[in-house]
């Protein structure tokens, strides 16, 4: 269970994740919101936030790799004395591969994550034109990326600022749980590439520690609304580059949503599930440019694509699985998102229209 003071778990969780961590997203235990479970016996520790009467964990349990099998048993054993469900969202290979056949869970795939060796980055960009076009261009309107030390990073006033400009121009309310956008405020063990044309900051990312893969996670990439095209290459061409000379092995733009460029699990998923991920790939886009940021994703090259799945603590996916994954990403406010992304699609579709109509309207006045 939790130290009773809320600082020392947040300093216990920092440390077991430094020691083992292995899922891409594990760093993000130590982000605010999420609550942690500890281990009696091992050094282990889990982080979840609680929803629908189910706990959603970021990712997998944090612990060494022998130890797996049995944490996962302590933890789910524990959340069924608090008449809770555990639901792994954004679990990887290894935690499928532990507990997924032992017909007391459920899995289905909820996407991809593109992968790469930074020390084959260089001779992706010399192979690919297009992308070399788009650093180049940026580098052409004056864009110049660097690396800021931590300290001069947390709480600075103008990251924040951007930060909120760039998630206003989203048009939606923030989303919380494994995308958590307040992570200015705890920079400790992570990186920050910042973005600069004629001395405005125009875009930074924020790079997340895998420890035991040698590896970074890029967390989040923000840019300000009418950025130079090609400043989030440059920034990801920066820290590419930078990672390769201190010998990382191992880095990810984290998962792609819905994204269908991995291996689907050996047994499908349910018919109605089945056909709820279908549509949601066809028509999500209106509240979110899935197809978008799998694209961006794509066009970078990856060495290899991993697939991320949910891992459910009962032999069968429910329809509360799904609400309780809305209600853990909205904050506990789904309705909101939902009205806030049926806004902004009907927004789109009226400039749509307005743009289809105007022409005509010209036409028949001549």
């Amino acid at each position: 269970m939790e130290p009773t003071s809320a600082a020392a778990g947040y300093e216990r969780a920092r440390r077991l994740v430094l020691a083992h961590g292995w899922n891409s997203t594990s760093f993000q235990i130590v982000n605010p919101g999420i609550k942690r479970w500890f281990a009696d016996d091992a050094e282990a520790v889990v982080g979840f936030v609680n929803a629908r009467r189910m706990r959603l964990v970021v990712g997998a349990p944090v612990c060494a790799k022998e130890d797996l099998a049995a944490v996962s048993r302590a933890f789910e054993a524990d959340t069924k004395d608090a008449r809770m469900t555990a639901c792994y969202f954004g679990a990887e290979a290894r935690l499928e591969d532990t507990v997924a056949h032992d017909g007391q869970h459920s899995e289905f795939l909820i996407g991809a994550q593109p992968v790469w060796h930074p020390k084959d980055w260089p001779e992706i960009i010399a192979r690919n034109r297009s992308l070399r076009a788009q650093v180049n261009r940026a580098r052409n309107k004056g864009v110049t990326v660097e690396e800021w030390p931590v300290e001069l990073a947390a709480n600075n006033t103008q990251l924040e600022e951007l930060l909120t400009a760039w998630l206003a121009s989203k048009g939606l309310p923030p989303l919380h749980f494994m995308v958590e956008t307040d992570t200015l405020a705890r920079l400790e063990h992570r990186r920050i590439f910042v973005a600069k044309a004629r001395d405005e900051i125009t875009g930074f990312v924020v790079l997340s520690p895998v420890p035991n893969r040698n590896g970074w996670l890029f967390e989040q990439f923000p840019h300000r609304p009418g950025a130079a095209n090609g400043t989030v290459e440059l920034m990801i061409d920066t820290a590419m580059r930078r990672l390769a000379e201190d010998g990382a092995e191992y880095v990810t733009l984290g998962i792609s949503p819905l994204s269908t460029r991995a291996k689907l699990p050996e047994e499908s998923p349910p018919l109605w599930l089945r056909i709820m991920l279908v549509w949601l790939r066809r028509h999500g886009r209106r509240f979110y440019n899935f197809d978008g940021l799998d694209a961006f994703k794509a066009k970078l090259k990856p060495t290899r694509w991993e697939p991320v799945y949910v891992l459910v603590g009962e032999p069968k996916v429910r329809v509360r699985t799904l609400f309780a994954i809305a209600d853990a990403f909205s904050g506990n406010a789904p309705y909101s998102l939902v009205g806030g992304a049926l806004l902004k699609a009907a927004a789109t579709e009226f400039r749509r229209f307005r743009a289809f109509v105007r022409p005509k309207k010209l036409n028949t006045i001549r």
